[in-house]
C-alpha cells in the first residue's frame, strides 16, 4: 500500500503544475479592484512587456547592435513588437491616420466645419508653417487644412520619448541604448516569457560578434517572473542537497549505520510527495513557496523515525520485534497527540480565502500525517532482524543531569519572557511589514534596474487607474470617451499629467457615426470654406483635394478593431480593451504631471459626481497593499484560532485547565522570546515569518508532550532523541535563514531559532520527577 501511494503521488506530480508569480497571494474573491489588478499582474500590457538596455562600448556600436537585434527579433512570432526608436511602423501609422483622420480626431464636430470655424482652423495651420512642423503643414495643407492629421500625431507624441543616438533610442545620460519589447505570451506565462528572453540574449550573441565590452540588461514584470522562479528553484535546489548532506552526516554520526540512515528518509521522503501531490491536487497548481517549505519539511519529518530508532533501542540485542511493540505502546501516543496538535494548528490556514496561505496549509498537514503513518506502520516492518544503532544513552545520560537543573532557570526565564514582552510592546507599531512587495523575491538590485530603465525610456510606473465595465465592446468605448472627457478637463487644469483609452484609436461606433454627421455635403463645404478663406493669404481653389477627402469620408466604413492591425495603435488597443468572455473592459491608465503627484481623492471625487455606472479608479499600489494587509490580517486571526483549536484540544484529552497551561507556555514562550528578537533586530515580519511561527508551536508540541511524560527527565534515550530531533530540525529550517530569496530566509530566521527555545522552554517548565534517572 506506503509503495502504491509513493507511485500515486508521483505520477500526480509529473502532471503538476509550478509557479512563482504573486497571483497564489490574491483571494479567490476578489473584489472588483482586486480583480482588475490580478488581471493587470497575469494579463495586462504591462506584464508583457520587456525593457532592455545595451551598455558598454561606444554610441555608435550600441546603436547598431540595437538594430540588428531588433531586425531579428521582429520576425519572431514571439514577438507583438520590437521598438528601439526605428520609423518600422511609422509609415503605416501616418498612413492609418491620414486615411481615418476625420473619425478619429476629436475635434471633428458641426463647429468645426462651420465658416467660423474653419477659418479658425485655417489660421492655426497657417501659423503653424513657421514653427518646426513648418514643412509637414505645408505637405498636408491642401488635403487637411483643419489640421486633423497634426492634432492626432500631437496626442500619439504627447508622452517622454528616449533621446536618440544613432538613429536609435538611448538612455538620458547616453549610457546605454534602449529598447522596448512586447511578448505574445502574457506575463503569467513564464516559460514563454523565458523564451523570449532566450531569443533576446541569443540575438544579442550573436550581433555582439566581436564586441566583448557591450552588455545587455533585461527588466519588466515577465523577467521578474523569470528571475524569480529561477532564483526559488535554485535555492531550494541547492538548500535541499546541502540539507540533506547536513542531516545525513549528523544522523550517521549518531546511528553509526547507513540502513538506519536510509530507513529514516523514508517519511521525510513519504511526507514531500505527499505534501505536494495534495497540493497540486486541491489548487491544480504547487506555488515555490510551497516547494521551498517543502525542502524544510526534511528537519521536522525525520524527527519521527529519530524517535523510533533511538528510544525504541536496547543496545543492539536483536530482539526488534517486542521493542518496537514496546515504543508503540509506549511513545506512540505522545507522537500521535503531537502530529495532532499540528495538524489542528495548521488546519486553521485551510480556511485562508487567499491560495497560498491554504496551500502551505493542506502542504503540511498532509506532510506531517505521511511521515508519521510511514514511520509507525510502514517502518518498523521495514526493519532487518538485527538493526541497531549506536548505543547514545551517555549523552542522555548528560542531558538529564543538565535537565534535572534547569529548574533553577525559571526565575531566568520569566525574567526573559517579561523584556520579550516590553520589545513587543515597544515595537507593536511596526512589528509586521504590510506592503506587498515583501513578498516578492525580486532583488533590490533587479528594482533599481528597472527604475533606471523605466525613467530612460520615459514610462512611468503606472499606479493609477480608472477602468470602465459593460457586456459589450461598444458600451465599454462609449463609457470610456466619457471618462475621457472628464480625464481632459483634469488634464487641461494641470491635474493630470495624461491619460491613455482605447477610444483614442479605436472610436465607439455612435461617435464614429456622430464625427462623420459633422462633415458637410461637398457643395455645402465648398461654400463655406470659400467665406473661411477670407482674410487669409490662400484661396479656396488650393484645397480642392480637402474638399475630395472630406466628401469621401462621409462615406467611408467605420473603423473596426481589424482596421488597427499592422500598425503600432493595435497594440495599445489590444492592452487596453479587455474581453473576458461576455464581459468587457476599458483601461484607462493616468499620467501624473510633472514634479507633482496625482490627487487621487480629488479625480475620484470627479468620477464619482459624474454617476458614470461601472467605472472604477484605481490606485494600483494602494489596492495590493491593502490586499496584502487584509491578508496579513486574516493569516493572523486564522493561526490565533489554530492555537485556540490546539488548546480546545489538549483540553479535550487532558481535562485539566493547569495541565494544558503548563504544555501551552513553553510553546507560547519560544513564540514571544523568537518574534522580539526579531523585532530587535530591525526584522519586520512578513507572512512567512507567521508560518515558521506555527511550526514552532508544531515542533515544539512534541517536545512539550515529552516532558511531561514521568518519566521523560528519568530516560536517558528519550532526551537524547529529542535532542538530535531538535538538530536535525535546525539543520533543516536553519540552512533557510542563509538563503538571498526573502520568503525562504523569513521561514529559516523564525524557525531555527523558535524549535532551540521551545525545546529549552520545555526543559525548563517541565514537571520535576521524583525518580532516579535511568537508561
Amino acid at each position: 500500500m506506503w509503495l502504491a501511494f509513493i507511485l500515486a503521488c508521483g505520477i500526480v506530480i509529473s502532471r503538476s503544475q509550478f509557479t512563482t508569480d504573486l497571483s497564489a497571494f490574491f483571494p479567490r474573491s476578489p473584489t472588483p479592484e482586486q480583480q482588475l489588478l490580478l488581471e493587470q499582474i497575469r494579463d495586462g500590457l504591462a506584464s508583457r512587456l520587456i525593457l532592455v538596455g545595451i551598455a558598454g562600448a561606444d554610441a555608435p556600436t550600441r546603436a547598431r547592435l540595437s538594430k540588428q537585434i531588433a531586425q531579428r527579433l521582429r520576425a519572431d512570432p514571439d514577438f507583438v513588437s520590437v521598438n528601439n526608436g526605428e520609423p518600422v511602423s511609422a509609415e503605416r501609422d501616418r498612413a492609418f491616420l491620414f486615411n481615418n483622420r476625420y473619425l478619429l480626431s476629436p475635434a471633428v464636430t458641426p463647429a468645426r466645419f462651420s465658416v467660423d470655424g474653419l477659418h479658425a482652423a485655417l489660421s492655426d495651420s497657417i501659423d503653424l508653417l513657421a514653427s518646426p512642423a513648418g514643412l509637414l503643414v505645408k505637405s498636408l495643407l491642401p488635403r487637411d487644412p483643419s489640421g486633423e492629421m497634426v492634432q492626432l500625431l500631437g496626442q500619439l507624441n504627447s508622452g517622454n520619448r528616449p533621446r536618440m543616438d544613432d538613429g536609435a533610442w538611448a538612455s538620458r545620460d547616453g549610457a546605454r541604448a534602449l529598447m522596448l519589447m512586447q511578448t505574445r505570451a502574457s506575463g503569467s506565462d513564464i516559460d514563454a516569457q523565458q523564451r523570449a528572453m532566450a531569443a533576446i540574449q541569443l540575438a544579442f550573441d550573436t550581433a555582439a560578434g566581436a564586441t566583448p565590452a557591450a552588455k545587455l540588461v533585461m527588466t519588466g514584470p515577465g523577467v521578474f517572473s523569470v528571475t524569480s522562479r529561477d532564483a526559488i528553484k535554485s535555492q531550494v535546489s541547492r538548500l535541499s542537497l546541502i540539507s540533506v548532506a547536513l542531516i545525513a552526516t549528523l544522523l550517521l554520526l549518531v546511528y553509526r549505520s547507513f540502513t538506519a540512515l536510509a530507513l529514516g528518509f523514508l517519511p521525510v521522503i513519504s511526507g514531500a510527495l505527499a505534501g505536494v501531490a495534495a497540493v497540486s491536487l486541491g489548487f491544480g497548481t504547487v506555488h515555490g513557496i510551497t516547494l521551498g517549505f517543502g525542502t524544510a519539511l526534511i528537519g521536522e519529518a525525520v524527527d519521527y523515525s529519530i524517535y523510533l530508532f533511538v528510544q525504541s533501542d536496547q543496545g543492539g540485542s536483536g530482539e526488534r520485534g517486542s521493542d518496537q511493540q514496546n515504543w508503540i505502546k509506549r511513545f506512540w501516543p505522545t507522537i500521535r497527540l503531537g502530529v495532532l496538535t499540528s495538524i489542528f494548528g495548521f488546519a486553521s490556514l485551510l480556511l485562508s480565502g487567499f491560495p497560498g496561505l491554504a496551500q502551505l496549509g493542506l502542504y503540511s498537514i498532509a506532510g506531517l500525517i505521511a511521515a508519521a503513518t510511514v514511520t509507525r506502520f510502514v517502518l518498523p516492518h521495514l526493519l532487518p532482524t538485527k538493526f541497531y544503532v549506536h548505543d547514545v544513552s551517555a549523552i542522555g545520560l548528560a542531558l538529564s543531569r543538565l535537565v534535572l537543573r534547569a529548574a533553577a532557570l525559571r526565575w531566568l526565564a520569566a525574567f526573559l519572557l517579561l523584556v520579550a514582552c516590553a520589545i513587543l510592546v515597544q515595537h507593536r507599531a511596526g512589528l509586521w511589514d504590510d506592503k506587498i512587495s515583501s513578498l516578492s523575491p525580486v532583488s533590490q538590485a533587479d528594482v533599481a534596474l528597472d527604475a533606471s530603465l523605466r525613467a530612460d525610456m520615459g514610462a512611468s510606473d503606472v499606479r493609477y487607474l480608472v477602468m470602465a465595465s459593460g457586456a459589450s465592446r461598444e458600451a465599454v468605448l462609449q463609457s470610456a470617451e466619457q471618462v475621457s472627457a472628464l480625464l481632459q478637463t483634469q488634464v487641461d487644469q494641470g491635474e493630470l499629467g495624461g491619460f491613455e483609452s482605447p477610444s483614442r484609436y479605436l472610436p465607439s461606433t455612435a461617435t464614429q457615426r456622430a464625427r462623420q454627421a459633422s462633415l458637410p455635403t461637398p457643395a455645402e463645404l465648398e461654400t463655406r470654406l470659400a467665406q473661411a478663406v477670407q482674410g487669409l493669404p490662400v484661396r479656396a481653389p488650393l484645397f480642392a483635394p480637402f474638399l475630395a477627402d472630406v466628401a469621401a469620408a462621409r462615406n467611408q466604413p467605420l473603423l473596426q478593431a481589424t482596421d488597427l492591425e499592422q500598425t503600432s495603435m493595435a497594440m495599445a488597443v489590444d492592452a487596453l480593451l479587455i474581453q473576458q468572455k461576455t464581459h468587457w473592459s476599458a483601461i484607462l491608465p493616468l499620467t501624473a504631471p510633472d514634479g507633482a503627484d496625482i490627487n487621487a481623492s480629488r479625480i475620484r471625487a470627479v468620477l464619482s459626481a459624474t454617476g458614470l455606472p461601472n467605472v472604477l479608479f484605481v490606485d494600483m499600489k494602494a489596492e495590493a497593499d491593502r490586499l496584502y494587509s487584509g491578508y496579513l490580517h486574516e493569516a493572523i486571526l486564522l493561526s490565533l484560532g489554530g492555537l485556540f483549536a490546539i488548546i480546545g484540544l489538549l483540553l479535550w484529552i487532558f481535562r485539566s485547565p493547569l495541565h494544558v497551561v503548563r504544555l501551552i507556555a513553553p510553546l507560547a514562550a519560544a513564540v514571544v522570546t523568537v518574534t522580539a528578537g526579531l523585532a530587535v533586530f530591525g526584522q519586520q515580519l512578513i507572512i512567512l515569518h507567521l508560518v515558521g511561527l506555527l511550526l514552532v508551536v508544531a515542533v515544539g508540541s512534541n517536545y512539550a508532550l515529552f516532558f511531561d511524560r514521568a518519566d521523560c527527565l528519568v530516560s536517558p534515550r528519550t532526551l537524547a532523541s529529542m535532542l538530535f530531533a531538535n538538530l536535525t530540525t535546525v539543520a533543516g529550517f536553519g540552512l533557510l535563514a542563509f538563503s538571498n530569496v526573502s520568503i525562504l530566509q523569513a521561514m529559516g530566521v523564525t524557525v531555527a531559532p523558535g524549535v532551540i527555545l521551545a525545546l529549552i522552554y520545555s526543559a525548563i517548565f517541565a514537571k520535576q520527577p521524583h525518580g532516579k534517572v535511568h537508561a
